[in-house]
């Protein structure tokens, strides 16, 4: 009998590299009929731009994905931690960057 957890583990490596990740405080996503495209932005203040600091590109079924991961994750904690605060991005930040608006 075939153990369904083992059928199901997937390795994954994880460089020291990318395990210290990268700071971003906007990010804009554009997408195309076959594609996302999530641009993690750092912009700090005092300074005329932003600097794009990851793209991370992926198919519009793994942007649902994780569009629910996320869903998921922001409710486990609040639960935890309290309500996170919406709070809107100042009106004199310019957003666009040579892309198109959106942005979450």
């Amino acid at each position: 009998m075939k153990d369904s957890n083992k059928d199901n583990q997937v390795n994954i490596e994880l460089s020291e590299e990318i395990s210290s990740g990268v700071y971003s405080n906007l990010s804009i996503i554009t997408h195309s009929p076959s594609e996302f495209v999530v641009d993690f932005v750092q912009l700090m203040p005092g300074l005329p731009k932003g600097k794009v600091k990851s793209r991370i590109i992926m198919t519009p079924n793994n942007a649902k994905r994780l569009l629910k991961a996320m869903q998921d994750n922001i409710s486990k904690y609040e639960k935890n931690f309290g309500v996170i605060n919406d709070v809107e991005p100042p009106t004199n930040t310019p957003l666009n960057f040579g892309t198109p608006t959106t942005q979450a």
